[in-house]
């Protein structure tokens, strides 16, 4: 099936943005240090349901291991389970580390998306403030004044201040509850 030439158009638009979008993540896959990726691959790993599988085969086993109920096999960590409770500290703080650093790093991936994603959205506003002021002067050579006498028009064509909105919204927004400290 033929697409028509405006469709077929927007379809390249789109498939150059997702080759864009793509070649921005690939950037940042490969700027991962060892060390990220390494983090990356054990918090995966982690939130696998095969994971959860494994530790509760492993701790069943522990535990009738050392309670004596798998026959002649002797107990090495007995009741309170001493040294399994050690090791299931050592990977929870382990996996904690690895989680948190991996969310460090992707919410620094977000932070610079947001901030592109703002930079594309200050350019569209400025672009389309162009677009009616472009409007407007069609609207004036060919005496259409309903519309550019319209006080939606006459908000719409005055450029945006970034820092005025910015502070608006706070001021509209509800106050966040700080977290309290404990003394």
């Amino acid at each position: 099936m033929k697409q028509d030439a405006p469709t077929a158009a927007a379809t390249r638009v789109a498939d150059e943005n997702i080759r864009a979008v793509a070649r921005l993540q690939e950037r940042a896959g490969r700027q991962r240090s060892r060390v990220e990726r390494l983090g990356d691959a054990v918090s995966a790993m982690a939130a696998r349901e095969g994971t959860v599988a494994f530790h509760v085969a492993w701790f069943a086993a522990w535990i009738l291991l050392n309670t004596g109920h798998l026959g002649s096999i002797q107990p090495f960590d007995p009741f309170p389970f001493t040294l399994l409770t050690t090791i299931v500290s050592l990977e929870a703080i382990f996996l904690t580390l690895f989680v948190l650093a991996s969310q460090n790093r992707l919410t620094h991936e977000a932070d610079r998306r947001a901030h592109l994603d703002l930079q594309v959205n200050l350019l569209s506003e400025q672009e389309m403030t162009m677009v009616l002021r472009m409007l407007g002067e069609l609207c004036q050579h060919f005496e259409l004044q309903t519309t550019m006498s319209s006080p939606k028009y006459q908000e719409l064509t005055r450029r945006i201040d970034v820092g005025q909105l910015a502070e608006h919204l706070e001021a509209a927004l509800p106050p966040q509850n700080p977290p309290k400290r404990t003394s």
